[in-house]
């Protein structure tokens, strides 16, 4: 029941201060156990008095308040960073053995963001918004296909066209200033080893 009781605690966290909630043991109830709480009247003052304000702490004493916002902004990037590559981009973490495994793994990850911060400005530049997800799920639907045509020959010529995209895409890439290619190059095969 304790456990129980910490789970919904630790979910609501924001509020879980305001309650004293206590187990007991009490043969007059069917589980054996009584559960009960008093809301903190201190929490409910605290709450009303800190509502609205956001306290930063520090150990750095001489710097100004604005150098301390800054600091703290360049922090939550950085998480927000780590929430992109792990939720929108999908890299995980991969455990490596060797260092310079490891710097190849920061590298991607590095230049998955910064491709993906380009996209937000790109998109806020154009007045789009600044979720790149929400653009590349439009996007993504622009597919290719190849176009296999036989020859006298006997060998087959490989076109691979670009489908056109629909409207809503075609507004996209005009606001963008983006030009789809009709006609991709074919990849090169790649040598058997």
């Amino acid at each position: 029941m304790e456990r129980q009781i910490g789970r919904l605690l630790g979910r609501n966290s924001r509020a879980a201060g305001k309650f004293t909630v206590l187990v007991k043991e009490d043969p007059s109830h069917p589980s054996g156990l009584c559960v009960s709480w008093k809301e903190n009247p201190e929490w409910s003052e605290w709450a009303k008095l800190s509502e609205g304000a956001y306290v930063l702490r520090s150990n750095i004493s001489d710097w100004r308040p604005q150098d301390l916002w800054q600091a703290y902004m360049q922090l939550t990037e950085a998480e927000n960073a780590f929430r992109i590559q792990k939720s929108q981009l999908s890299i995980r973490p991969i455990w490596h053995h060797k260092a310079e495994r490891v710097e190849a793994h920061i590298l991607v990850c590095f230049l998955a963001y910064v491709l993906w911060k380009t996209l937000a400005a790109w998109q806020a530049k154009a007045r789009l918004g600044s979720s790149p997800r929400t653009l590349l799920e439009e996007l993504r639907r622009i597919q290719s296909v190849d176009v296999v045509l036989p020859m006298e020959s006997g060998k087959e010529m490989r076109l691979r066209c670009v489908v056109q995209p629909d409207r809503a895409q075609r507004i996209l890439l005009q606001r963008l200033g983006l030009k789809l290619p009709k006609r991709l190059r074919p990849p090169h095969p790649v040598a058997q080893m």
